[in-house]
């Protein structure tokens, strides 16, 4: 709780400008997630066959509809971060609107735990993913040296 009041303070005090550049590289993770989502799906396809062979199933199930819920998370966060983005011309026009200037930022402060939140939780995901396809290579590969 006391990070979240230290983020709130500290965001209180960025210019626009430095929220501009905040969204934007909220974008471009989210873009590359999704985009990094696809080798990943591309991945499970690939290895598909030596996961129910060697009876890792129920755990590579679990893991796909992670991917999977995980995907069309991202597509609603890229989405709802463009139109964040462009939003920004509230704080940056020449009217002073003081209720509309603290909701962006209140919003803006929401997308912030929001997008942190999904991306760790994407990074466990895709660690999780790559633990369980490296388990699949070393099991094939002892299979092929015991042959």
């Amino acid at each position: 709780m006391k990070d979240k009041d230290k983020i709130y303070r500290y965001l209180e005090w960025k210019s626009p400008d430095e929220m501009h550049q905040t969204s934007l590289e909220w974008i471009s993770a989210l873009k590359f997630v999704i985009d990094e989502q696809l080798f990943l799906n591309e991945l499970v396809r690939s290895y598909t066959l030596q996961i129910t062979g060697l009876g890792m199933y129920d755990e590579s199930k679990e893991l796909v509809t992670a991917i999977s819920n995980s995907e069309l998370e991202a597509e609603k966060l890229l989405k709802k971060a463009q139109v964040h983005e462009n939003q920004l011309s509230i704080m940056i026009d020449d009217v002073d609107q003081p209720k509309m200037e603290k909701a962006y930022t209140e919003s803006h402060k929401d997308m912030i735990f929001t997008i942190d939140n999904y991306l760790v939780e994407y990074r466990k995901l895709k660690g999780s993913l790559f633990q369980m396809i490296s388990k699949v290579m070393k099991k094939e590969k002892q299979k092929r040296l015991l042959n």
